[in-house]
């Protein structure tokens, strides 16, 4: 029987997922040598660029699809954490006028911390390849 809170689940993992896909995909399709750049400004190897681009895009595409769902979301959780503390804390949390604050990156951190600990959801291929025992 289909609980709420897998519906719930499930559309928070689409929504994760397909948010971090675009994202990544805007990384690669705006020039991920102006990605590099801005990491590099921040302090970052520039190959860190290409690590978070591929983990938002791949790992865009598995979440939504319900694959190693709780793997990729701790290594989203990473991502946004450093996106909060390196760029976003100092514009707060609403913003500055010049940079958007860190409210949304908040949000889809907690999202993330929720379904890194989360069984699993509906429609998730993992549901089919590890198929366990209810908990």
């Amino acid at each position: 029987m289909l609980r709420k809170n897998e519906i719930v689940t499930t559309i928070l993992r689409v929504f994760l997922g397909a948010t971090f896909f675009i994202h990544g995909l805007a990384k690669f399709q705006g020039g991920i040598e102006n990605t590099v750049g801005f990491f590099e400004s921040l302090g970052l190897p520039g190959v860190t660029a290409y690590m978070v681009a591929l983990i938002e895009l791949i790992g865009g595409i598995a979440v939504v699809l319900g694959i190693g769902t709780r793997i990729i979301a701790i290594l989203f959780s990473i991502v946004l954490a450093v996106a909060i503390v390196k760029v976003k804390l100092a514009a707060g949390f609403l913003g500055n006028g010049q940079m958007a604050g860190y409210e949304l990156d908040l949000a889809l951190f907690v999202i993330s911390i929720y379904l890194a600990t989360t069984n699993k959801s509906f429609l998730a291929l993992d549901n089919v390849w590890f198929r366990s025992e209810k908990a």
